[in-house]
């Protein structure tokens, strides 16, 4: 059962990375991917939150800390170490290598556990735009698959994950800190 679907994860891959291959993507995919690309946007987009985004935009801005140091700490630190699968950059001669092929596992994608886990846990504060987050992050997540570097069982598992990690932080913020900050808050008035 196990060899039939890596077998399947292999076909998938190889659709993926191979057949889909055209100048355009192959332009896309590895900005999409990289996260250095990411870093000016979203420390931008953490500013605004914490000084013009209110109480629940300086909530959503702290939460996050938490949200990706935890996801990514399960993905990379936990998972990982114990999956031990080989990245297939490093197995199929016939990869269409568009980045730099990492020695670390393969499974999960921590590129689509952290996405999906800060698409979730901003879905959860901004409802409205909740789509569009889930469509990046899987972008994001099929990028990895795109540029050689992931199986897609590694991406769905990291994406799965990663919305979980989100949900659970929110959820846990709505259901315990925030009515607890409330009080708080009342008590300091009173005084």
């Amino acid at each position: 059962m196990l060899a039939l679907f890596v077998h399947l994860d292999t076909i998938l891959f190889n659709l993926f990375n191979q057949t889909l291959a055209n100048p355009v993507l192959d332009w896309i995919m590895p900005r999409l991917t990289n996260l250095n690309n990411w870093r000016l946007p979203l420390l931008l987009i953490w500013l605004a939150l914490m000084f013009w985004g209110g109480r629940k935009g300086r909530t959503a801005a702290i939460l996050i800390i938490l949200t990706i140091a935890l996801s990514d700490q399960i993905s990379s630190a936990v998972i990982k170490p114990f999956v031990h699968r080989i990245r297939p950059c490093h197995v199929i001669k016939t990869v269409h290598l568009l980045v730099g092929c990492s020695g670390s596992f393969s499974f999960p994608s921590s590129h689509a556990t952290n996405s999906m886990a800060a698409a979730s846990l901003f879905a959860g504060f901004y409802p409205k735009i909740r789509w569009y987050l889930y469509t990046l992050a899987g972008l994001i997540a099929f990028s990895r698959v795109y540029v050689g570097v992931h199986y897609p069982f590694d991406v769905i598992t990291g994406a799965i994950l990663g919305f979980l990690i989100g949900w659970l932080i929110v959820a846990g913020y709505k259901k315990f800190l925030k009515a607890r900050i409330e009080i708080l808050r009342e008590n300091a008035n009173g005084l």
